[in-house]
């Protein structure tokens, strides 16, 4: 009896080591190696000839005194990336995610996970949402999920679509739905949230913190986002269609402006707004499911609905010369134009500007437009009265105010609808998509 005891035990026990064997190696499926454990292969720095991580003992290395940051030379979209980090007292680092490939605030026109020695004395008065763990600045991660200084951690972040996951020796310490960020200054403050796609990044900070056994494994991203975006497909998670692909629902003719509107009485609106819309069924035209202006004025196409706090999504494509824009609250404007277009801004070139402010920039930060004949993408993420644009996946307005065109001495309002701007040209638009943000106090 004893040795058949021994026997069952012997092979109970030899039956779970293989199947933590087997769940191990399939909880590892479809993952890929970014680190080879011997050189920087597959990684770049912002700047040429920057320094400042090295390869020992199959470790990858953020010296001492370094500012520089290391990025993966390859983007990646939706995936789960597993790493162990290392820290020594009151160390500091930071996992970017969806990151462009720039020297600067990656917490910002980025996306950082942080690694810090919570318990050392300098961090004493760190704010909840600086603490390791933190998708920094959006989260208050649970507390104490770090080792010893010395010893190895293990950190996995998940990116899936908007929602970011974070755990760390197996204990999940923060959650993240983009899409319930709301607060205006943070939103004004972290462009780099609403980025889809992006590079890793190793984020200096100027202490000693080492790395290994870093891998990723890529997820399958839905048809609705990026560039090649299905046609009029059902929209994003949070979003809601403004073009149906087939008719104008949802949408009418323009009257006035937003200071002439308040002037009028509502029958004076009424009378109006008749006019403008039989004049918006003459010009604004459903063509092989686009929406096309193929009028000779000035006829802007708005939407019935006001917004306040809004991120909005819309493919354009210009003709040759063409000029148009996307108004915002009923303001002008995110600039759309052709470079052969006759008021094309060559000092300052590219879509994408707010084309009308006179104080703050009107012009974008680089030339993102695709080539002719192409459709071009426009994010363009509204709270209170800053604005961001990115211009296919390109960040072209960082957290600049719009001015009102109308009323120099006073803001925008607060609610007003989405304009397409008639510039004469025969500009094109669809997968028009909205999301609006509640408004709340800011902290």
């Amino acid at each position: 009896m004893r040795i058949q005891s021994f026997a069952a035990s012997f092979f109970l026990a030899g039956a779970l080591v293989s199947g933590c064997a087997t769940a191990t190696k399939n909880s590892e499926a479809g993952f890929v190696s970014l680190f080879d454990g011997k050189t920087l292969n597959g990684w770049i720095y912002a700047e040429d000839k920057a320094l400042g991580y090295i390869v020992k003992n199959g470790e990858l290395i953020c010296t001492e005194g370094t500012t520089n940051d290391l990025f993966t030379i390859k983007e990646y979209s939706d995936f789960i990336l597993r790493l162990e980090y290392k820290l020594k007292p009151g160390g500091n680092n930071g996992i970017g995610i969806r990151s462009p490939l720039e020297r600067g605030q990656i917490a910002y026109i980025g996306t950082e996970v942080q690694i810090l020695d919570d318990d050392a004395p300098k961090h004493a008065k760190i704010k909840p949402w600086q603490a390791c763990g933190a998708v920094y600045g959006i989260t208050n991660p649970k507390p104490n999920s770090n080792k010893k200084p010395g010893q190895w951690n293990t950190m996995e972040i998940s990116a899936i679509g908007r929602k970011i996951k974070v755990t760390i020796n197996d204990m999940v310490v923060s959650e993240a739905n983009i899409n319930e960020v709301t607060d205006p200054d943070i939103i004004q403050k972290h462009p780099g949230l609403f980025r889809e796609r992006g590079h890793i990044g190793l984020l200096a900070h100027r202490d000693e913190v080492a790395f290994r056994n870093i891998r990723i494994k890529e997820l399958p991203t839905p048809p609705t986002t990026g560039p090649l975006a299905r046609h009029n497909s059902a929209p994003p998670e949070g979003f809601k269609s403004l073009f149906n692909g087939h008719d104008l629902s949802g949408w009418r003719g323009l009257v006035g402006n937003p200071i002439t509107r308040k002037k009028m009485s509502l029958e004076e609106w009424a009378r109006e707004q008749i006019k403008a819309d039989e004049l918006m069924r003459k010009n604004w035209r459903v063509e092989n499911g686009n929406l096309i202006y193929r009028g000779n004025g000035f006829d802007n196409l708005c939407t019935v609905d006001y917004f306040g706090n809004f991120e909005l999504l819309v493919d354009w494509k210009v003709p040759e010369k063409g000029d148009s824009g996307i108004y915002l609250r009923g303001f002008p404007q995110v600039q759309i134009w052709e470079p052969n277009s006759a008021g094309f801004d060559r000092a300052h070139p590219g879509s994408g500007g707010l084309y009308n402010n006179k104080k703050s920039p009107s012009y974008p930060a680089q030339f993102a437009d695709h080539f002719l004949g192409e459709w071009n993408r426009f994010r363009i993420i509204m709270a209170s009265d800053k604005v961001h644009v990115f211009l296919n996946s390109q960040l072209v307005v960082n957290n600049v105010t719009l001015e009102n065109f109308f009323d120099r001495e006073k803001p925008v309002d607060a609610i007003g609808p989405i304009e397409l701007q008639a510039h004469r040209d025969p500009v094109q638009f669809r997968n028009i998509y909205v999301r609006e943000i509640p408004r709340v106090e800011t902290r």
